[in-house]
């Protein structure tokens, strides 16, 4: 439509200045994509947080689970296009003199652009870790507290702001993302966050709980792929858009593709379900060592140092449905790790040098 082709050049327009006058913050700009990569949540952000509050932690793996599926399923409902390939496709440039974008590594995304995973991603995240942060400052009841918890909320959410908008702007200068894609992904993840603030219901799930909410996510988006394409209508049409129009063939990942996504995500739920409800939890983060600074801290380092030999982990790609099996499974792994394994390590590790220092 004439509007949407409005909308998609005046976009491209901000994406040529950004090449063109930000260039010398390259590498910061590509350092926020990564930063809001909805992978780092399960790396980095939740171990961090769940030994530090288990309430916060639980509550972000919902939020990012349940809010990359909403993603998952905007995509599919707005098919929106994505720069680096729109300017090679739209019929408005008279012949041969489409814009020049710049591509880079991390453009290729191969999922619909509209709205943005990673800014959905990482202002779910950011306003869960925000609300928390704030939680605790709210019950200081004296007056200079009063004043303390005014000047912490006004740096939260400032630094909230100032990373959400260089998540955007990344986005947009990479190519990977039209302005008002951002602009949605980040207005989307926010609204996520704050129905989940309201849900307590979440901290008390058990695991029938995790495996029925797991299939449905699961059942409900294959479903409504496959009605679709019953109706002639491909939802991955964005892929070879994708393989046709990046600079470098290499650059295509098959972890970016909705269903990719997806699974990943389904298996990190899965870890989270099971960890939650183990023996192993239950016994160490529930124990008598959970109140000790030490034991947390140590938690948080193991956590960190197991989830980065994960990352080590290439997962073999020939294959679509092994990747996707091996992809479930390796996500599992990682709340699993941090909620289970690890704490249950530290806690009988502690047990034993308890008993020899009595």
């Amino acid at each position: 439509s004439i509007k949407m082709d409005l909308l998609h050049s005046n976009g491209v327009l901000i994406i040529q200045h950004l090449q063109r006058d930000y260039r010398a913050y390259q590498d910061f700009l590509n350092f926020m994509s990564h930063v809001g990569d909805p992978r780092n949540i399960f790396s980095f952000y939740f171990p961090l947080w769940f030994q530090l509050n288990q309430v916060v932690g639980t509550k972000m793996i919902w939020v990012a689970v349940i809010g990359d599926w909403f993603n998952l399923i905007f995509k599919w409902i707005l098919f929106g296009h994505r720069p680096y390939w729109w300017v090679h496709e739209a019929m408005i440039y008279p012949n041969q003199s489409s814009p020049c974008l710049e591509q880079f590594p991390i453009t290729c995304e191969t999922g619909p652009g509209s709205p943005s995973g990673h800014a959905m991603g990482s202002s779910c995240v950011w306003y869960v870790m925000v609300t928390a942060a704030l939680s605790y400052t709210v019950r200081w009841k004296d007056e200079s507290a009063v004043t303390l918890h005014r000047l912490t909320w006004s740096l939260l959410w400032s630094i909230f702001w100032i990373i959400q908008i260089s998540v955007c702007v990344s986005r947009v200068f990479i190519a990977t993302h039209f302005p008002h894609q951002v602009i949605l992904g980040v207005f989307a993840g926010m609204i996520v966050a704050e129905a989940f603030e309201h849900t307590p219901a979440i901290q008390t799930a058990s695991l029938r709980t995790y495996i029925k909410t797991n299939l449905f996510l699961f059942i409900f988006a294959l479903g409504f792929y496959l009605v679709l394409k019953l109706l002639d209508i491909d939802l991955l049409w964005s892929v070879p858009k994708a393989k046709k129009w990046c600079a470098n063939p290499d650059w295509i990942n098959i972890d970016t593709t909705p269903f990719a996504g997806l699974v990943r995500n389904l298996g990190a739920f899965f870890g989270l379900g099971i960890g939650i409800n183990s023996e192993m939890f239950i016994t160490s983060c529930k124990g008598k060592n959970s109140c000790k600074i030490s034991f947390r801290i140590l938690c948080i380092a193991a956590s960190l140092a197991t989830l980065q030999l994960y990352n080590l982990v290439k997962i073999p790609t020939h294959t679509e449905y092994l990747f996707y099996i091996l992809s479930f499974c390796k996500s599992a792994a990682m709340p699993l790790t941090v909620v289970a394994l690890v704490p249950y390590c530290v806690h009988s590790l502690m047990r034993t040098t308890d008993k020899k220092c009595n």
